[in-house]
């Protein structure tokens, strides 16, 4: 591990780490979406082809019932009640976050809230490279599901087998996916945010990928929403002399073993520092002067996870304020929030914790303003709309407000030409 100070240059550099996108993933990219976009199926075909080195015909991209069922055949029997769970402890967690709709209302007829409906289609990219991210499917498909979302769509890359890896296919049938797809990479993310003539267009893509997926998930931001423009997995270690080195150690090993995954730890004591520099290859070591300056530096980083392995944690916690995630004590590495502890693993990457949150229900949900006046309540708000209308020159928004007391201000009228005549008299 390359020891720094939080003074020196290597620091500011490491904070740049999602800031220089290549030029050549963009491009790749953009090229293999606007494919899709015209050729549709055939192109998911002929990339799978390619990258995948898997030949699959349009009826084959879509996991038949069957292929589904045979997944039962190939895990082990008490796989299931493994989940049990883990899935209760995802559902607790976020039935909590539940929002209701709401309104209010007051003496002159204003009427104002806000209504709270789920999204009506989902696209879940789950990750099936180098290893197959079963706990990915969980950890989004739940949210979405409790959220109240109609439809979940599911794509994932096929293995050289031409079908999904059994432990995926047990899950989404689980938890009730509506269809699932053998496709991945940037074509995948295209499918969703287009539509194809097998794959439905969604509202909106979640999951994590890599730097293709990634990139392909931000060109299509806004013709569907995205969760976040996630980099490489990352953890930020807190200890001091107090600290367990194994357990630092062990946590800080266990993130290389990500793709590309960074691994910092953060101290104040140098003797510390080198037992874990002698037992750990990769990552950075950041030399702090105390735990203040420690949540200084952290806040900079704003890592997606952050362990807080000093005596009194709790301390330092209150220091904190960029983070994904954050473990508190040395019994609760990442791999707890990774596979059982309830939220969910998506978090923001890259420095974005800064203003990102971790995949929450509210991310399968909108909101729709309700606005209701009653003729007094305009009438009592008409002046300061009509200011603002003139200082925008938008006579029509005049107009829109004045057409409305049009015919009581004639009836006015009337009155005041009825009541002057009789005076005359």
């Amino acid at each position: 591990m390359k020891v720094i100070k939080f003074s020196s240059k290597q620091f500011s550099k490491l904070c740049e780490r999602n800031n220089n996108r290549k030029k050549r993933v963009q491009e790749s990219v953009r090229r293999i979406i606007e494919d899709v976009k015209l050729h549709g199926d055939d192109a998911l075909i002929r990339y799978t082809r390619k990258f995948d080195k898997i030949k699959l015909t349009p009826r084959q991209l879509k996991v038949s019932e069957s292929e589904t069922s045979g997944a039962y055949q190939d895990i082990s029997s008490d796989f299931v009640n493994t989940l049990k769970p883990i899935i209760e402890n995802i559902t607790r967690f976020y039935k909590k976050q539940v929002r209701k709709s709401w309104k209010i209302t007051d003496s002159e007829g204003v009427i104002l809230g806000e209504k709270y409906s789920p999204l009506d289609t989902v696209g879940v990219y789950v990750p099936s490279g180098t290893v197959p991210l079963v706990s990915s499917v969980y950890m989004t498909v739940l949210p979405a599901k409790l959220a109240g979302v109609r439809k979940v769509v599911l794509v994932t890359p096929p293995n050289k087998y031409c079908s999904i890896n059994p432990h995926i296919l047990v899950v989404a049938n689980l938890l009730k996916v509506d269809e699932i797809y053998k496709v991945g990479g940037a074509q995948a993310i295209a499918a969703l945010a287009f539509g194809t003539k097998t794959i439905p267009k969604v509202d909106k893509i979640v999951g994590p990928g890599n730097e293709y997926v990634t990139e392909a998930k931000r060109q299509m931001f806004g013709y569907a929403d995205i969760d976040m423009v996630a980099g490489p997995s990352e953890v930020v270690i807190i200890a001091n002399q107090h600290s367990n080195p194994d357990y630092v150690i062990a946590d800080l090993r266990a993130q290389s073993e990500h793709f590309r995954g960074l691994s910092i730890l953060i101290t104040n004591s140098r003797k510390f520092a080198k037992q874990v520099r002698e037992k750990v290859d990769r990552g950075y070591i950041i030399l702090v002067k105390n735990l203040q300056e420690a949540c200084e530096v952290t806040n900079i980083i704003a890592p997606e996870h952050l362990q807080i392995m000093v005596k009194s944690p709790r301390k330092v916690l209150k220091g904190i304020k960029n983070a994904g995630a954050i473990f508190i004590g040395p019994y609760t590495p990442t791999a707890v929030g990774d596979y059982i502890a309830g939220p969910s693993h998506v978090l923001p990457t890259g420095g974005t914790a800064r203003f990102f949150s971790g995949l929450g229900l509210n991310d399968f949900m909108k909101s729709t303003h309700i606005i209701s006046y009653s003729k007094r309540a305009l009438e009592r708000a008409r002046e300061p709309i009509e200011k603002i209308a003139g200082i925008e020159s938008l006579k029509a928004h005049l107009e829109s407000i004045k057409v409305r007391f049009d015919e009581k201000e004639k009836q006015d009228d009337k009155t005041k030409e009825k009541e002057q005549g009789k005076k005359d008299n």
